[in-house]
């Protein structure tokens, strides 16, 4: 009699997992990047974990804007910004603003591999002028990621001298101080349209130039109806500084004219009667005889009395 056969799978491994991922892993020599546990497996958004995957993996000086990851995902703006300032809350992405020796102001992103690790100066603190480059160093391996922190983009000054910091930095205006109606009509721009997302720092600079329109006597709503008509399809820099272009190059309305004086009441018009002794009309209340023959009634009676 033959042996019998089975088709069944021979049994696996007694260290297999019986149920989960069984990884098949290849060891790399080259194109790769090294991420922390701690990032990989971050509870929350996907797409934060995966932009902040794709940053690590970028070589030093890739850009790194909103509209260059927006280029390499398929997710909008604001997935991507609201991506990247998570990673800024959690102390792996840091924004610095440092002065060159020609005195242009740059803003440059740090990404850390572990959150609150040692910077490009160590701990002590921000680093201080940048050294001038040498001519032998390519510019792409002496460049640091830059992007814009604010919507509103800073014109840089001609090179020069450095000028001092209270010349060319004005302080940004906190949130607490401005309007509240204006901080109002601003937070709600978002239920009118999901894009118009703003925070603290730029409400605090667009509240100034609605409170001027508030002061004008234009309503919440005109100015709500005012900043989101006719929205492009998509933004190029940051919503606030579309909303700010708006404010800034729209007309104030022209104040309303004062109040006419009240006018004076005309009197009641009679209407017209005809009369009962010449059949002549004349105005009165009632009907009856005219002026002239009353008073020739009256003269008549006169005579007769005499």
């Amino acid at each position: 009699m033959a042996d019998s056969q089975s088709n069944a799978r021979l049994r696996a491994d007694a260290g297999a997992p019986t149920s989960g991922v069984i990884h098949v892993r290849t060891r790399l020599t080259a194109d790769f990047t090294v991420v922390s546990n701690a990032l990989a497996q971050r509870r929350g958004s996907a797409v934060t974990v995966g932009v902040a995957v794709y940053i690590l993996s970028l070589p030093t000086g890739a850009p790194v804007t909103i509209a260059a990851l927006c280029e390499h995902f398929s997710e909008g703006e604001i997935l991507i910004s609201r991506a990247l300032r998570e990673l800024e809350a959690a102390g792996y992405l840091e924004r610095r603003r440092e002065r060159l020796v020609s005195g242009q102001i740059r803003t440059r992103t740090y990404f850390y591999d572990v959150p609150g690790g040692d910077g490009p100066d160590g701990p002590d603190g921000p680093p201080g002028p940048p050294t001038p480059p040498r001519s032998r160093v390519r510019p792409r391996e002496r460049s640091v990621v830059r992007e814009s922190a604010s919507p509103l983009r800073e014109v840089a000054p001609a090179p020069g001298p450095a000028p001092a910091p209270e010349e060319t930095e004005s302080p940004v205006p906190a949130l607490g101080d401005a309007d509240p109606k204006a901080v109002a009509v601003l937070s709600a721009l978002r239920r009118v349209d999901p894009r118009l997302v703003l925070s603290a720092r730029e409400a605090a600079r667009l509240a100034p130039a609605v409170t001027e329109w508030l002061a004008a006597g234009v309503g919440a709503h005109e100015i709500t109806e005012l900043l989101t008509v006719r929205l492009p399809d998509r933004f190029r820099a940051r919503p606030a500084s579309f909303l700010a272009f708006r404010l800034r190059e729209t007309p104030l309305p022209v104040p309303p004219l004062p109040p006419l004086p009240p006018t004076v009441e005309r009197p009641a018009v009679l209407p017209f009667q005809t009369c009962d002794g010449c059949e002549r009309a004349f105005r009165a209340q009632e009907p009856g005889r005219c002026r002239s023959c009353r008073d020739h009634v009256v003269g008549e009676s006169l005579r007769a009395a005499c």
